[in-house]
């Protein structure tokens, strides 16, 4: 089968297809032809040599990808069958024409969606979806500030937290995405290129602060990050973007404010999460992806690329410009 590869960890340039062998499922698992994929910063991360797979995991990149059930592992007696149009949440091996994959891990597509829509769901709501619900514990009436707002998670995490009655506020670095965001139901979006969005996010809840951030950026942010944080709220790490290091005293301040810092990440979990978070999404969420009206969700997609032109969706990705996902097309 074909598959992204790199021989060396570095830039884009570095990417190629490559024949490899083609896997096959063992007990439990089935095989699923990839018909998309979507790509993710851990992708980008991973090429560069920073983020290596969990133990077990495949190589090749993609943790996320849609397509159709092509073979069942040994004794499966599920309800999956050949065939079956899937998407699912991967810990690596995505961005290839075939992977084996848990069948519990594999949920149906919601009726109306696109391979390449679906494929945009997996990683990035099941992700805001746990940072929201399992690890940031949203209710109804609470203020939510997600940074990087016009991503993937962002966009995600935009249209669940008002699902369940709370009011997102985002930041991201341009109008466009500010305005796309909005679109989507965000409450407020602030530039953080522009204004300070800690004192904007501070005016906008009249002083209160919010009670949730979910937080990608990390180091240059968590002054900012306290100083609008609601007394008794929390704030929610699970990406590094904006550095590892910090650089006065977050402790006394965030004690000041009674906050929680929680961080997560949802790649390295174990199986047996994975499974509780999938069949929470698959009941809770997935129907709102086929239902007419106002709490309909909707998968944003940016741009869809080929995955022969794996460099350029890469390099794309790399400028920051995209609004929700970069998807790739497998060859069918």
């Amino acid at each position: 089968m074909i598959a992204v590869h790199f021989d060396k960890p570095g830039g884009p340039e570095n990417l190629y297809l490559k024949e490899v062998a083609k896997p096959s499922p063992g007990e439990g698992e089935v095989l699923l032809k990839v018909a998309a994929s979507a790509l993710n910063r851990a992708d980008l991360l991973q090429r560069q040599g920073q983020y290596a797979p969990p133990p077990g995991a495949s190589n090749i990149l993609g943790l996320e990808a849609s397509g159709h059930v092509a073979e069942l592992g040994a004794g499966y007696q599920g309800p999956w069958k050949v065939g079956d149009p899937a998407m699912v949440l991967l810990s690596g091996g995505g961005q290839a024409q075939y992977v084996t994959v848990p069948a519990e891990l594999l949920m149906p597509i919601p009726a109306g969606l696109t391979m390449c829509q679906a494929a945009a769901i997996p990683e990035a709501w099941l992700t805001a979806f746990q940072l929201l619900h399992l690890v940031g514990n949203v209710q109804a009436g609470d203020s939510v500030l997600i940074h990087a707002g016009a991503s993937g998670v962002g966009t995600a995490a935009i249209q669940l937290a008002r699902m369940v009655g709370a009011t997102p506020l985002v930041t991201a670095g341009s109008q466009q995405k500010l305005q796309r965001a909005e679109k989507l139901g965000a409450a407020a979006g602030f530039n953080y290129k522009e204004e300070d969005f800690s004192e904007a996010t501070l005016k906008f809840t009249k002083g209160a602060g919010v009670n949730l951030i979910l937080d990608c950026i990390g180091g240059s942010y968590w002054e900012k990050n306290v100083n609008c944080l609601a007394l008794d709220g929390r704030w929610v790490l699970y990406g590094l973007l904006g550095g590892a290091d910090v650089n006065g005293p977050l402790f006394s301040k965030l004690l000041f404010k009674r906050g929680s810092l929680i961080t997560s990440l949802l790649r390295s979990r174990d199986k047996k999460y994975k499974q509780m978070l999938v069949k929470a999404f698959t009941e809770q969420i997935l129907p709102h992806f086929s239902t007419e009206g106002p709490q309909r969700l909707l998968p944003v997609l940016d741009r869809v690329y080929p995955v022969a032109e794996i460099q350029e969706a890469h390099e794309y990705m790399e400028t920051n410009k995209n609004v929700g996902k970069i998807v790739l097309e497998l060859p069918q």
